[in-house]
């Protein structure tokens, strides 16, 4: 029972902190270790993977419908549409990510999950979202994207590989400087996020094929689907009260989680 107890919170904070501009990576980290839990191991990691998977493509289905019929026709040699442009870029802005992840993925698992370091990323990238925030234009949608956008936002997710950095966060901030509103910077965010946990999870799930891991599944199953809801949850809510309370709620946070974990030493 307590382990189905972890794997709902657990999963209730993929959900959540996969999309907000605040580190799901810290949050999966830090938790267990605040609350002294034991992992809850590669295949838990997997389901609640394809558990934000699911949310982001469901939310965004009409739209990734357009996008890959339209992007299909482009390559038949049809007039590139706005859509198949952004089904290109989402593809395009993905590679940074993938490359240093080959590179780099072991590194960082293994020396660069320490606490500190996860502080000082939530307050620096943190701060760095409200500079966005404030001084860029914010004028343009996702579909007027250009490659030296596409470039800039995708070189600024492979960063997101260091725990506090945020995914979601750093391509937010980096859409913002180059000019985007702030629904166009999130909405882009989102669908950069489908392969990269393509990618995520696809790693992760080979890691768990090819290990002899006992497999409980109920922690699972639980895990999937309450990644999902509150991942759609999440999403549909975000984009809402953007425009209404832009990102200081998440800078403040951020410079106070960062603050209280740097004081207290963990």
């Amino acid at each position: 029972m307590q382990e189905l107890y972890h794997a709902f919170l657990l999963a209730i904070v993929q959900g959540l902190t996969e999309f907000l501009p605040v580190s799901s990576s810290a949050h999966l980290i830090l938790l267990p270790k605040l609350l002294h839990w034991h992992a809850q191991g590669l295949a838990f990691d997997v389901a609640i993977h394809v558990g934000t998977l699911c949310a982001v493509i469901a939310y965004f289905r009409t739209e990734l419908k357009l996008m890959v019929n339209d992007w299909c026709r482009s390559l038949t040699g049809k007039k590139p549409t706005a859509n198949s442009r952004l089904a290109w870029a989402i593809g395009f802005g993905t590679i940074p990510v993938g490359i240093a992840g080959l590179l780099f993925n072991n590194y960082i698992a293994s020396q660069m999950r320490a606490t500190w370091i996860i502080a000082i990323s939530t307050i620096f990238f943190g701060i760095l979202l409200g500079l966005a925030s404030k001084f860029s234009s914010q004028k343009r949608t996702e579909h007027k994207l250009t490659w030296r956008d596409v470039l800039v936002i995708g070189s600024a997710q492979a960063v997101a590989l260091i725990p506090g950095t945020s995914r979601s966060g750093i391509t937010l901030t980096a859409g913002l400087f180059m000019g985007l509103t702030k629904q166009a910077a999130a909405r882009y965010s989102f669908l950069l996020s489908i392969p990269v946990i393509i990618l995520a999870g696809g790693l992760e799930g080979y890691k768990l094929y090819i290990s002899d891991i006992t497999i409980n599944y109920a922690p699972l199953l639980l895990g999937f689907i309450v990644a999902a809801i509150s991942g759609y949850a999440c999403i549909s809510l975000f984009l809402k009260l953007l425009d209404r309370f832009g990102v200081m709620p998440f800078v403040l946070y951020r410079i106070l989680l960062g603050t209280v974990l740097l004081l207290n030493g963990l």
